[in-house]
């Protein structure tokens, strides 16, 4: 059962009222083809929002697979199933990303160094290791930050 908007309500302020209603009326809009009622500002905003988020959990994802990747090189008495966990599960956020967003994977290529000077840090932070320990430049390839049976050992 869908909830019906008071009618006096314009949908732009449905929208700072109550997120969820106006998800669902907009749906309705939509389907029922009533494109002059849509709150069109609103609309757009969403939806570009949404590309940003499908991008940010990209990086996230990375630099979480990068910065295990360099503490499971550069610790190797420290090395656990938590971590290859870890490992696994960012891998498998990325390739489902992926799966249901296939012109996301370049978007991974592009911000590859960035996400690996940011996970160099983290790493650096979180094993204590000086920062010099970790080279500058990736010591991984996007495909064996991907590859889910890669391990550098």
């Amino acid at each position: 059962m869908t909830v019906q908007p008071e009618t006096s309500v314009p949908e732009a302020q449905l929208y700072d009222r109550d997120f969820y209603l106006w998800l669902q009326e907009t749906a309705r809009l939509l389907r029922n083809g009533e494109f002059g009622k849509l709150d069109i500002e609103n609309l757009v905003e969403e939806i570009e929002s949404m590309g940003r988020s499908d991008k940010h959990a990209i990086e996230s994802n990375l630099e979480v697979v990068l910065m295990h990747l360099l503490k499971y090189k550069y610790q190797p008495n420290r090395r656990s199933k938590s971590w290859r966990l870890t490992l696994f599960e960012h891998r498998d956020r990325l390739k489902r990303a992926f799966r249901e967003s296939p012109s996301l994977r370049p978007y991974l290529t592009s911000v590859f160094e960035d996400c690996y000077r940011s996970a160099r840090k983290k790493a650096s932070i979180e094993t204590d290791l000086p920062i010099a320990t970790f080279p500058p430049d990736s010591p991984f390839t996007p495909e064996q930050a991907l590859d889910e049976d890669y391990l550098p050992e």
